[in-house]
This record gives C-alpha cells, sequence and structure tokens, in this order.
C-alpha cells in the first residue's frame, strides 16, 4: 500500500476500550477539541468465551453501546470525521453487526442526520473454510489441534480478523461511518493514517495501545478516551483526562498486552516488529515512541473463530465456613463425584460435573501454587453440563444435594453444611459453546470480506 500523505500528522481520537463500557463526555469532548481526523472504537473481544460468538448475541448492553455510538455518530458526523467501529456486536458475526446496525440507524433517526454507512461483514462460508483445508492453506494455532471438517460443519458462525485493507476501501468511498464485523483491533485505528501515507509499523502499534483507550494509561480505565498522534517517524500517545498520564512503562505493557512475544506482534499480513522500539516520556504526561515497523509476511494469513454447541449448563451457587469441612474438601468432592456418576450410568444420563472452589483453587485449578488453604470459609460453585437442560438440571440438582448432607469424617451437623445465597439454589444457563475453530488461513485476495453501503436517516 503506497498513499502520499497530506498533513505532517494524524490524530486518532480512541473513545472506550470496548464499545459499552462507556467514557467520560469531558474526556470526548477534550479529544473532539484536538479536531481529531478519525474517531475509532474497538467494539469486541474473544475474552468473555464461545458463548456469544457461538450464539450471535453481544455481550455488551445495548443501552450502554448506544450512548456511546451517539456522542461518536453526533460529533463525527457534524464535523465529518469518518467514524469507525471494529468487531461490531462483540464477537463481528451477522448477527452482532446486524444488532449494532439497528442500533446506528436508531441514532440516525432520533437525532435526525444522514449519513452513509459502510458495512464490512467478516462472516466466512463453510465451504470456503473446507476448500481452505483440503489445499491445506489452514494452520492450527499454539496449543490448538488440527481442523476437521466435522468442526467445520458443527460451528455456528465462523469470523475472520480483518486487517487494514477493507476499511481503507470503505474510507476511500468516503463512508461516513464503518461498521465492521470481526477486526484485528489495531486495524480500527490504523486504517487512516496508513491510507494518509504514514508507516505502517507506527500507525499498528499506535493501534494496538488505542485499542484499549486509557487502558494503557496509569491510573488505567477502559471507560476513558486517549488519543494517539502519529507523525513520520513516531507516534504520540495523550490522554484526556488530568487524572492520568501515559508513561514509558504504561505504553511498554500494554504493548505486550495478550501477546507472548515481545518483540515480534502478528496479524493480518505480516506483523509489527518492536526490535528498535524506543519509547520516550514527554511533558504533560505523553509518551513518544519510534523505531516500530510492520514486516509483510510472504502469504498473507487471516486469524479464523469459530464456536459449535456444547450441550447445556447448570449451576449452583453455595458455600461453607465448617473447618472440618474446609479439611475434608477434596476427598469430599472425590466421593460425591463417584456417587453421581454411578447414578449417571445407571440412569443414561450423559454429562459432567465441576467443583469450583473459591478460596482454595477457584481461579487457577490444578496450576494453584499455594496447596493449602488458608481462607476461613470457602464458596463452591457446582458446574453440572448435560446433552439437554433437563440432564444439566437433574446433574446439577443430584450433586448439589449430595454435597449438601454428604457425611464426611468428623461432621457435627446433619442438617446440612452448605449456605446458599439464592433461592431457587439452582440456575439454569441454557445452551453453552466451545470454540471449534481458533486458527489461521491464508487467502489471496481481500474479497473474501463482503462490504456494502447504506444511507442511515434524513437524505
Amino acid at each position: 500500500m503506497t498513499f502520499i500523505k497530506k498533513e505532517n500528522e494524524c490524530r486518532v481520537l480512541s473513545t472506550t476500550a470496548i464499545l459499552g463500557y462507556g467514557y467520560p463526555l469531558k474526556s470526548f469532548y477534550r479529544g473532539i477539541k484536538k479536531n481529531p481526523h478519525l474517531i475509532a472504537v474497538d467494539a469486541g473481544s474473544t475474552d468473555p468465551g464461545p458463548y456469544y460468538l457461538g450464539s450471535g448475541k453481544s455481550f455488551t448492553n445495548r443501552a450502554a453501546v448506544k450512548r456511546d455510538l451517539r456522542y461518536m455518530i453526533k460529533e463525527g458526523v457534524k464535523r465529518k470525521i469518518p467514524v469507525v467501529i471494529g468487531s461490531g456486536g462483540g464477537s463481528g458475526a451477522r448477527p452482532h453487526v446486524d444488532w449494532c446496525e439497528a442500533i446506528i440507524r436508531e441514532i440516525a433517526d432520533e437525532e435526525k442526520i444522514g449519513f452513509s454507512l459502510g458495512i464490512i461483514y467478516a462472516d466466512i462460508e463453510k465451504t470456503a473454510v473446507k476448500k481452505a483445508l483440503v489445499l491445506k492453506k489452514i494452520k492450527p494455532l499454539a496449543c490448538v489441534p488440527a481442523l476437521k471438517k466435522e468442526a467445520v460443519e458443527q460451528t455456528t458462525y465462523i469470523v475472520a480478523q480483518m486487517g487494514m485493507e477493507p476499511i481503507i476501501s470503505m474510507l476511500g468511498k468516503k463512508c461516513d461511518v464503518i461498521l465492521c464485523g470481526r477486526c484485528y483491533d489495531p486495524a480500527v485505528f490504523a486504517a487512516l493514517p496508513v491510507m494518509r501515507g504514514f508507516d505502517p509499523g507506527l500507525c499498528l502499534h499506535m493501534g494496538k495501545i488505542l485499542e484499549c483507550a486509557s487502558i494503557a494509561a496509569t491510573p488505567g480505565s477502559g471507560s476513558d478516551c486517549a488519543l494517539g498522534i502519529v507523525k513520520e517517524k513516531s507516534f504520540i500517545l495523550e490522554t484526556l483526562n488530568p487524572i492520568r498520564k501515559f508513561t514509558k512503562t504504561s505504553a511498554a505493557a500494554h504493548t505486550l498486552y495478550e501477546k507472548s512475544d515481545p518483540s515480534h506482534l502478528p496479524g493480518p499480513g505480516g506483523e509489527i516488529n518492536l526490535e528498535n522500539t524506543v519509547f520516550r516520556e514527554l511533558p504533560g504526561g505523553r509518551v513518544e515512541i519510534s523505531g516500530s515497523r510492520f514486516v509483510p509476511s510472504r502469504d498473507y494469513w487471516i486469524k479464523l473463530e469459530g464456536a459449535r454447541p456444547a450441550g447445556f449448563r447448570t449451576i449452583s451457587v453455595s458455600a461453607t465456613r465448617d473447618p472440618v469441612m474446609i479439611r475434608e474438601i477434596d476427598g469430599i468432592f472425590k466421593s460425591v463425584d463417584r456417587q453421581v456418576k454411578s447414578f449417571l450410568q445407571k440412569e443414561k444420563i450423559r454429562g459432567s460435573v465441576q467443583f469450583l472452589v473459591y478460596g482454595k483453587n477457584g481461579v487457577m485449578g490444578e496450576m494453584e501454587p499455594v496447596k493449602k488453604i488458608l481462607s476461613h470459609e470457602l464458596a463452591i460453585v457446582i458446574n453440572a453440563s448435560g446433552e439437554s437442560q433437563s440432564a444439566a438440571d437433574s446433574l446439577c440438582g443430584l450433586t448439589r444435594s449430595s454435597l449438601l448432607h454428604y457425611g464426611y469424617r468428623g461432621r457435627i451437623s446433619t442438617a446440612g453444611n452448605l449456605a446458599f445465597p439464592f433461592s431457587p439454589s439452582d440456575a439454569q444457563m441454557g445452551q453453552i459453546y466451545e470454540f471449534s475453530i481458533y486458527h489461521i488461513m491464508q487467502i489471496s485476495d481481500q474479497n473474501i470480506f463482503r462490504k456494502t453501503i447504506k444511507r442511515m436517516g434524513k437524505k
């Protein structure tokens, strides 16, 4: 990509870490007064797990998303600043993008404003994935098994992380607002500066930090704005709230966010090379960063994400502060588990139970290095999954009642040894999903991402 610079800098306003997390209006308008060339936000993540991608539902609140978008779109349209939204609706599949489009249309109607909305869909057809699989153009990411045709068939939605190219294409068509499906987070912030001729390595590194807005500042916040200013040989990070500032440490730390290699950050079509990156603090709580390079890969690879149904879940939350039960807890779980498995076998119910024990190893499980229980109380979450909701309900209920009255060594109270904070004690969680595709796929062109332009609001 070769473009000609029209100005000596490009200013990018990042509003919040994820659309719907909110931002202070004072920070937003401080950013607007800086006359940004772009208002951008990342709206998605796989962090909340596979359910949202598999079910086609958003993990952010609709009213909160609408609030965040309202100010961005109003100011962007009024001032002729393009607004770019990445991973619309959270997971970026068609139902998520449609959900976000409906919100944008409502804002246009309510505010009585008209603008062009460019939409870039990230959905990948199963036939395209299976064809790439046959051609050996799909590779698993670390700790992921090789992709099988069966997994593709079982997956409800398959999306690919788009890079800058589709966004640049829509910016070139003069779209006022661009709504992207699943998107490489930095691309949302980097596309316009790259289109204007600035260095892709600097732009993508800046986008890597701006994707989470002020989380990279200190004190960090995912619900506050930040400004990035890319120049010929560096970019500058600036907070828009006087209580925060960027430091060398905070900016460098966030550069490593969600990355396993401190010097090489892979993405669509190549990697950001940080071997010669320099962080320099400036007055006013700003940081200047230079030396970052984009190194294109020989072939263009994109990341695929997909999730498939994996049964149904019912949970029960309880707690104990009986020191005898706490002392015997591992043996109690083993005995209850054997008892429940015996019932499952006899009743021909398929399912499994997991005990999450907070105060012991609820966060890290078997990897927890502290083996001795130090807490005077434990919170116990029974996680029961089955092939149907009925099976999960039966499994959870049996496990809960067995644990409640289990006759462990040294028990004094026979009335029950768990406290339940909620009634009913069991909660149906519905259908559950698991990641079935977490691979990279080689592509030969960007036509895999379908685009459309729609008119919003008044003409």
